[in-house]
Parts: structure tokens; sequence; C-alpha cells
């Protein structure tokens, strides 16, 4: 069988390396060659089966997360179909029912209507009160949020949401 080629330059180092092989006695090259098995064995291991077993050993509890979200997922999604079969609301009925919804928020909300859409700016808004607050909206108004600029700031989130009023969901 033939050996390929060395490029010239490595010739003499492979020559000299494997001088040294042939100079060594049975014990040490069998020492060798065993540290060199380990060391594969070992690179087999981090580079083909650890990653695989990392993957194996995550992946019930990202099974579970996933079915988590997707349960969250259907469940907007059947509140959305809710939403749409009620009845549409009247846009004074709407226009009151927002605004009532914006007063409870207090001195953090100001609301300003412009026809069939309606500008919320909030300032220092809890999460939880701002998702109540998407909730009432959407169920009591019909509204829909069809743009949101939010910052998170470390006393809650300021910024602007705009709300189609009236339509469909």
């Amino acid at each position: 069988m033939n050996a390929p080629r060395l490029p010239t330059a490595l010739q003499p180092a492979w020559a000299r390396a494997r001088q040294q092989w042939q100079g060594l006695a049975p014990r040490e090259r069998l020492g060798l060659q065993l540290a060199a098995a380990a060391l594969l064995v070992l690179a087999l291991f981090w580079l083909g089966i650890q990653p695989a077993w990392r993957t194996l050993r995550q992946g019930p509890a990202q099974a579970a997360q996933l079915e988590v979200q997707l349960q969250q997922m259907q469940q907007w999604a059947a509140e959305a179909q809710q939403l749409r079969q009620l009845p549409a609301v009247p846009p004074a009925q709407a226009q009151q029912a927002l605004k009532a919804a914006t007063d409870f928020l207090g001195s953090g909300a100001r609301l300003d209507l412009q026809g069939e859409r309606a500008r919320v700016s909030v300032t220092e808004l809890n999460g939880e009160a701002l998702n109540r607050w998407l909730a009432e909206v959407r169920s009591s108004a019909r509204a829909r949020p069809i743009e949101a600029q939010l910052q998170r700031g470390p006393r809650g989130y300021s910024g602007h949401i705009v709300l189609a009023l009236g339509g469909g969901l």
C-alpha cells in the first residue's frame, strides 16, 4: 500500500519522528498507543456522546416547558375566538369602557381618543396592571392593540399603546 506523499517541508520531521518511534522500547510504544487511544476515546465522548447525553437529560424539562407554552397559546386562541363571537359594542359604549378601565390605572395612564383609535400613554406601570388593563379593554370595549411602544424600567413600563375600537378582533 502506498502512503500519501507528505509535502517536502514535512518529510525531514516525519523521518525524525519515525526514527524516534522505532528507537522506543516496545513497552514505551504500547504506553503511547494506549495514551493516544485514551485521548481518542475522551475526544469522542466530549464531541459525540456528551452533547447527545445532555440533550436526553434536558429533553423532558424542555418538553414540559413547551407543553405549558402550548396550553397558554391554546387558551389565548380560545379566548380570542370567544371575543370574536361576542356582539359588537357601540362606539360610545366602547369609549366609555376604555375610559373607565384607563381611569382605574390612576395617574400613570393618559387616554387620547381619536375616532376609531385610542392612544394610551403609560408611565411606570407594572406589568400585572398592564396585563389586567389589556384584558379588560379587550373584553369590555372590544378594543384591540395595533401598536405598542413600551420600555421596561426599574419601576414598570412606560410608553404608549394604540388601540383600534370597534370592528372584529
